[in-house]
């Protein structure tokens, strides 16, 4: 049997972790799960990940799992990949709403963490699913010289 990316070699696979979760404390364990996966690309495949990669993940992370939590009924669940620099934080629940970001309020206190994920992430997706929607992130895994917050080469988030 040949697998799909059998010509590959391993270097250049994509390295992905999947992770389900239901119950009173997704969020601690979604955010331990993520730091646990990243370092793990860096520990047993060798490839660099900044210090603002890895926090921006826990944050990308515990953004998306709270809003799963707190607004969709039942799991929600989270896959990670990380392929060609950047890290895909990916979440599925079951709520069909989908997100939007608040207009600028300054003296709204919180619901503030789209605007905030959108500006420290490569890329931001939602789309619909047959069940509920799937909201995606993209993180690049190293430091842009120049100090942008969405790292090396970073580019405006958008909205698909």
């Amino acid at each position: 049997m040949v697998h799909e990316n059998a010509d590959q070699s391993l270097a250049g696979r994509p390295i992905l972790s999947a992770f389900a979760f239901e119950g009173s404390e997704p969020i601690a364990a979604a955010r331990h799960a993520a730091r646990r996966f990243m370092a793990e690309v860096q520990a047993v495949h060798g490839i660099p990940v900044s210090d603002r990669a890895m926090g921006t993940v826990q944050l990308v992370v515990s953004e998306f799992v709270t809003n799963a939590y707190k607004y969709a009924p039942g799991p929600c669940l989270l896959d990670l990949e990380v392929s060609g620099g950047a890290v895909q934080i990916s979440v599925w629940d079951t709520e069909p709403t989908l997100p939007t970001a608040c207009t600028e309020d300054p003296g709204r206190v919180g619901q503030h963490g789209l605007e905030i994920v959108m500006g420290v992430c490569r890329s931001f997706e939602v789309r619909r699913e047959p069940v509920g929607k799937r909201v995606t992130a993209s993180i690049v895994l190293a430091d842009d010289p120049g100090g942008h917050p969405a790292g090396c080469c970073g580019t405006p988030a958008r909205v698909v």
